[in-house]
């Protein structure tokens, strides 16, 4: 293990003591490694953070260059204090301003038509997790990731009431769900029982292998269910996502 890959490695275990998950942070800082060693780097400089951060042939975005630039600036505040010879890219370097992405609204007939198009996907149990997924996006207001976490215990149909745990933030809620909710959750837990009387989860959403439903399969299940729906993006405009549900 080369000195860059293992301070890396010591300074994402040392966040991750503190509550930090660093699930994308650590897949971009680990890549910015990978480049260093490709380039027999042994300590970080502003040329070759820039040059790594602009170098993504699939993408020109000026925002995410800069967070890939900013995952570097950070470890490499940190990596300083132990090796003066880093440096720490400048904070106006790649400069771009955050916007948000503007979510894409579904009207209600377009819920439907993904419901119905999410019903004929196959197996059966695959079109029934998927539809009952879409309509607690659509009316909870949750994330897809959260979903996905959720176990059978954070479900409390006889409450009407979800627990969301540890999520964004490390924050925990819970969501309070109407009479139809809780009647679509309640049957699609009795044919999921049907069907995998033993899975290997206990999570709510399940595959058709019995496993907890993977958020980024959800994803890339999704623009195949838009089709389906006949849901489009008008000219220019950003493909809708699953995430959009909640709005």
């Amino acid at each position: 293990m080369s000195g860059l890959r293992e301070a890396a490695s010591q300074y994402l275990a040392m966040r991750r003591t503190l509550g930090f998950k660093l699930s994308a942070q650590a897949r971009i800082l680990m890549g910015f490694v990978d480049y260093c060693e490709q380039h027999d780097l042994d300590r970080i400089t502003t040329q070759a953070a820039v040059a790594w951060a602009m170098d993504t042939p699939h993408s020109t975005d000026s925002l995410w260059w800069a967070r890939r630039l900013m995952v570097v600036r950070i470890f490499a505040r940190h990596l300083r204090a132990f090796d003066p010879a880093t440096q720490v890219p400048p904070v106006d370097a790649l400069p771009c301003h955050y916007r948000r992405v503007t979510p894409y609204l579904y009207s209600p007939a377009q819920i439907d038509a993904l419901m119905r198009a999410a019903g004929t996907l196959a197996p059966p149990l695959r079109a029934a997790t998927y539809t009952t997924l879409i309509g607690l996006l659509a009316t909870s207001g949750m994330r897809v990731g959260e979903a996905c976490r959720l176990d059978r215990g954070d479900v409390d149909l006889a409450a009407a009431v979800i627990t969301i745990r540890d999520s964004k933030f490390g924050k925990s809620r819970a969501i309070p769900v109407h009479p139809s909710t809780v009647a679509a959750l309640t049957r699609y837990a009795h044919y999921r029982d049907r069907v995998h009387p033993s899975p290997s989860t206990g999570a709510f959403f399940i595959s058709t292998r019995g496993t907890r439903l993977n958020p980024n399969m959800a994803c890339h299940t999704f623009p195949a269910l838009l089709g389906g729906a006949g849901i489009s993006a008008a000219p220019g405009a950003r493909r809708p996502r699953l995430h959009d549900l909640r709005h």
